[in-house]
């Protein structure tokens, strides 16, 4: 069951596929003990549970993910694999340090990785003002590991995370935690 916000932003969804996505979360939250009603989000469009456990929300095309915990901030993130993301990625990385990497697919499966988890501590963090090229880092990683480490480095602070990521069916899910 929606409550009425819910159910009037669904309403509002022009997107067939955004609309499946917000009711997928909904039934994910159910599958983890939660009503949409247990659900909210701040001034900044971070989401929260009433519970105080952290929750982070992902779509991406067909799949949707949360994560919930208990005590540790959480962020999470779901993308597609395209060549796209070669366009876009002098604005989130320092291109320059992938000029290594010589196989075109690795290329997209490394830069959508750091996307994913720059964008995963950015829900964590939570408010606008946070740029990815200049104050989220990522470490370097193997892909076999399938775990990096981040930071955030924000006003004279630094936030490190744990990072860890997979691969499927031509998407990439990332998550962070504290």
């Amino acid at each position: 069951m929606l409550t009425t916000n819910s159910q009037q932003r669904l309403d509002s969804m022009k997107s067939d596929l955004h609309q499946r996505g917000f009711v997928s979360i909904r039934h994910l939250l159910k599958e983890a003990g939660y009503s949409d009603s247990d659900l909210y989000y701040d001034e900044h469009g971070k989401p929260f549970l009433k519970d105080g456990k952290h929750i982070s929300i992902t779509h991406s095309f067909n799949f949707t993910a949360i994560i919930i915990s208990e005590n540790q901030y959480v962020g999470i993130d779901i993308e597609k694999q395209r060549d796209k993301i070669l366009t876009i990625a002098h604005k989130f990385t320092p291109v320059e340090e992938y000029k290594t990497i010589a196989n075109h697919a690795a290329l997209i499966s490394k830069l959508t990785i750091v996307w994913g988890a720059k964008e995963s501590l950015y829900k964590i963090y939570g408010k606008k003002k946070l740029r990815f090229l200049e104050h989220i880092y990522i470490y370097d990683f193997n892909f076999e590991e399938s775990y990096t480490k981040g930071e955030i480095r924000y006003r004279g602070e630094t936030y490190p995370f744990h990072v860890h990521f997979l691969e499927f069916e031509g998407f990439t899910c990332v998550y962070a935690y504290s």
